[in-house]
Order: structure tokens, then sequence, then C-alpha cells
């Protein structure tokens, strides 16, 4: 059965970016420090055309959760650009060039209208305007039998979340505080029927799993 699994990095205190989020600076300040433990991995690496890096505990982790994934669901200000209408004369494209490293079908959740974009590697965004239900519809129709990737940000996950739909949670807590930004758990008192089902330390990083019980 098509699985809807959430991933994400997140501070002791909370949050999974800093104050001040811009189109410079997306993560916010200090928000980039959130992803240290992974961006100098080998496995990271290599799902982003770069090569190099470093194979250590965090690896068959990162391994792990990329398998099996057949398309993936983001919102808006994951995708990126600035607020409100897409730009004809100028389109944001996202942060990850011509060949984003998802390679499957991707469901950005907006207001705004906007025609499929294609990109190179098999990469397709879809852009939803009828809400979380709609994409994850679409999404596991286009995942082929294979599981959905919830990538965030904070918002989106907040949406699937309360809604009852994560069926897996991944949480990378670094052990740094922000101190402010965007709270992961803002305004919600409970996981619902997400339950712990491990803990991994590894370098820079505790891996946490909540599952569907």
């Amino acid at each position: 059965m098509t699985r809807l699994r959430f991933r994400i990095s997140i501070s002791l205190d909370g949050y999974t970016a800093g104050p001040e989020q811009s189109v410079d600076n997306p993560l916010g300040i200090g928000g980039e420090h959130l992803h240290d433990w992974v961006i100098s991995l080998a496995a990271w690496r290599r799902e982003h055309g770069l090569e190099g890096g470093e194979v250590n505990e965090n690896t068959e982790v990162v391994e792990e959760e990329v398998a099996n994934i057949g398309a993936t669901i983001m919102g808006r200000n994951m995708f990126g650009g600035h607020p409100g209408p897409w730009s004809p004369a100028r389109p944001w494209n996202g942060w990850w060039g011509k060949n984003p490293p998802f390679h499957h079908p991707v469901f950005v959740l907006t207001r705004h209208p906007r025609p499929p974009l294609h990109l190179e590697g098999d990469n397709v965004f879809t852009f939803v305007t009828d809400g979380i239900i709609s994409a994850l519809e679409q999404a596991r129709r286009a995942a082929g039998g294979r599981d959905v990737s919830l990538a965030g940000g904070a918002d989106a996950a907040r949406q699937y979340l309360r809604a009852g739909l994560v069926d897996q949670m991944d949480l990378h807590q670094v052990p740094m505080l922000l101190g402010a930004g965007e709270r992961l758990f803002e305004g919600m008192t409970d996981l619902g029927d997400l339950r712990l089902v491990r803990a991994i330390p590894a370098p820079g990083v505790i891996h946490l799993r909540f599952s569907r019980q």
C-alpha cells in the first residue's frame, strides 16, 4: 500500500527554518545549519549530481528514506519564489536548477494556478490549487504503487499531520537552538496515532522515526 512519508530536519527548540526567511535566504538566519549533517554525505551529494562526500552512520538513514519513493508533495514556500501569483515574465523554476534531485513527479501546493513545469531528469512539477487531499490523490496515482514523500515545509506538513494522513514521520533533530523562525508543530497538541518506533544517534543529529500504529 502506498504510504505518505514525511521527513525534515528540526532544531532542538522545534524550528525547521530560522527567522527572516526570504528568496535570498530561504532557510532564514541559521537555518542552513540544520542540514550540515546531510550535505557532506556522499549519498546526498550523489543525489544532487555532485562527487565525493562522507560515508558514516547517517548514510544508511538517507539511503533508506529515498528508497521506494515514486512522487513528492511540497508546499509553495519549499518550491520557492516570491509569494503571490506566478510571474509569466520571470517564471520561478525552483531552487534546484535544470535537473532537480527528485526524478519523479512533484506536486506543489499553491493558491495560484500554473501549467505543469517539465525539467530534465523526469522532473515534472504539477501545481495543485484544490487542496491537500487532491495533491495526495494525484501523487499516489503518479507513484505507481511506490510511496509518496512529503517534503515540507512546515505549513504543508502541519496540514497533512492535522488531517491524520501521514503514515511515517522522520525527524532529524539537530543539537542547535534557533530561537525563532518557522516552528513545525505550531498550534498542534498531539501527533494522532503516530508513535515513536526508533531513535538513531549519529554524527551531528539524532534520527527519530514515528509510524502510524
